[in-house]
């Protein structure tokens, strides 16, 4: 489904992404791991095309996406879920919905894919009337998926969706992205939970400086101590 291959990217002069290659399988749960500043930011947005490739190309479904702008990109059918979750603290929850709505092409279906997204989180319907920024980390986590549903995108990019988030809250976050993937989405997940990473994913890669380190599956890292001491520090 998608293919990222020797991807190079940079802030300014700042050579981030040195060399990236991946791989996300229709149907899978492909989790990107590694230590602060380490690039998993940049290759998720490297893929949406908010960071541009300097060299190096990115397929998805066959198509070379490379340099295509984000708003294309999204209608392909490709969601980013940002770390800092953008949503749109002025509007409220349902207006952050149908305003993503609109943007994926989505009019003439409008009260469908609005169902859609509250068929995953369905607190949502009983707060859709708070702006955004009244909402807490957990109502605006759920809000940040639910606009990502809203497209029905083929494959789902979510920048660390636990952080600052209650224990209660995760697993109720990671049985719906489970469900979310047992119903046909694929996802490309970046977390720093290892716990929820491993929780969720059914192959495994590790970037470092800019570089993938290693790949192969949950089992395969769970099985390497030193490999998780020198990438992780745990």
């Amino acid at each position: 489904m998608l293919v990222v291959d020797n991807v190079h990217s940079y802030y300014g002069e700042a050579h981030v992404l040195q060399g990236v290659s991946l791989k996300v399988e229709r149907g899978a749960v492909v989790t990107l791991l590694g230590r602060n500043g380490a690039g998993k930011s940049t290759t998720l947005k490297s893929i949406m095309g908010v960071v541009a490739v300097r060299s190096g190309n990115v397929t998805f479904s066959g198509r070379d996406i490379t340099d295509t702008p984000c708003e294309e990109v999204a209608r392909l059918g490709i969601a980013l879920v940002p770390e800092e979750r953008g949503i749109i603290p002025n509007l409220t929850v349902a207006e952050n919905l149908r305003l993503a709505i609109l943007g994926s092409n989505g009019r003439d279906d409008a009260a469908k894919r609005y169902a859609e997204a509250l068929h995953y989180f369905p607190a949502l319907e009983a707060i859709s009337h708070r702006k955004g920024g009244q909402l807490s980390g957990g109502e605006q986590q759920m809000l940040a998926l639910a606009r990502a549903v809203a497209a029905r995108p083929s494959l789902m990019l979510i920048d660390e969706p636990t952080e600052g988030l209650s224990p209660l809250l995760v697993r109720t976050l990671v049985e719906t992205l489970k469900r979310m993937n047992a119903e046909g989405t694929t996802i490309l997940l970046v977390e720093q939970n290892l716990d929820v990473a491993l929780a969720l994913a059914t192959y495994v890669y590790i970037i470092d400086q800019g570089r993938i380190e290693f790949e192969g599956s949950p089992a395969a890292f769970r099985a390497d101590k030193t490999l998780r001491r020198q990438f992780l520090g745990v």
